[in-house]
């Protein structure tokens, strides 16, 4: 016989999966620093904004000498400071992300990873610091920060328009690489044979005057003086300007295509890029629950 209490007795509900996200300190660390949804994920980003371009000032003020030797003790206490502060930002990042070594090698990753190394490695080499310049780049994230929709989805279409290119390029660069030492090589033997005073000295030497030649960049610093490689010069010059047409007419088509697809600036929370469908429930990368 069924015992009535045993009947009456309820299972305990289960807390709702939005309340176990808000309890989850990862979940909420990731809110504020990879999105910028909310009051406090953009008042984050805004300060990072500020820090970036007083550090980039910074580097920009200790290369002057005057003030170097003016204000250099003070200028190299404000760097640190900051630099410390990008190095706790981006231990955040990785600690708050489901698969931090999505993270970490991603694009985004490696910027915030090359803004804070410089002003460490400037320890051991002096001036390196100099090169913390690099976190100029995190300045991009104004437009998703400020909701500049326009310019988030036209920099999202370069993004992907060169990642839809990449093997036309690669092919099209081998192509190229294997003619200018096919065109280096053909002058260096030229010039040693029918000049006495030649300025293409090796091989490498007359790979780099193809280079320049190819690219229509002349810098005039050595050149052909025999009439069979100023020949191969012209015709150098000439291939140039058809060659320069290529991967412009490869990016456009791909631009293009990229444009039709609509996205938004959500984040994922485990591999922290870019780019879903405004009605994706899933990251369309990892597969994971947005």
């Amino acid at each position: 016989m069924t015992d009535p209490e045993k009947l009456s007795e309820k299972p305990a509900a289960e807390a709702p999966p939005e309340a176990n996200k808000a309890a989850d300190w990862r979940f909420r660390w990731h809110e504020i620093i990879f999105e910028a949804d909310t009051p406090k994920g953009k008042a984050f980003d805004v300060s990072l904004l500020i820090a970036i371009v007083i550090s980039v000032l910074i580097v920009m003020l200790q290369s002057v000498e005057a003030i170097e030797n003016r204000f250099g003790a003070a200028l190299n206490l404000m760097e640190w400071a900051i630099t410390i502060g990008f190095s706790i930002e981006y231990a955040l990042r990785i600690a708050c992300v489901r698969q931090p070594l999505r993270y970490i090698f991603s694009f985004w990753g490696i910027v915030d990873l090359l803004s804070v190394l410089p002003t460490y490695v400037g320890l051991i080499i002096p001036r390196s610091q100099s090169l913390s310049v690099v976190r100029v780049f995190r300045l991009i994230r104004v437009f998703r920060i400020f909701k500049l929709n326009n310019y988030v989805q036209e920099s999202r279409v370069l993004l992907e328009a060169l990642k839809a290119a990449r093997p036309k390029i690669i092919v099209f660069l081998l192509v190229v690489m294997s003619l200018i030492m096919v065109m280096g090589t053909t002058v260096y033997v030229i010039e040693n044979q029918f000049s006495e005073s030649s300025d293409f000295t090796s091989i490498p030497k007359s790979i780099y005057w193809a280079i320049v030649t190819i690219t229509t960049v002349g810098y005039g610093d050595i050149a052909p003086q025999t009439i069979p490689g100023q020949t191969i010069a012209a015709i150098a010059m000439i291939l140039g300007y058809a060659i320069i047409i290529v991967p412009s007419g490869i990016f456009s088509v791909e631009i293009i295509a990229a444009s039709k697809a609509q996205t938004n600036t959500q984040a994922c929370p485990s591999c922290t890029k870019e780019g879903h469908d405004d009605d994706a429930k899933y990251c369309k990368y990892c597969g994971a629950e947005l």
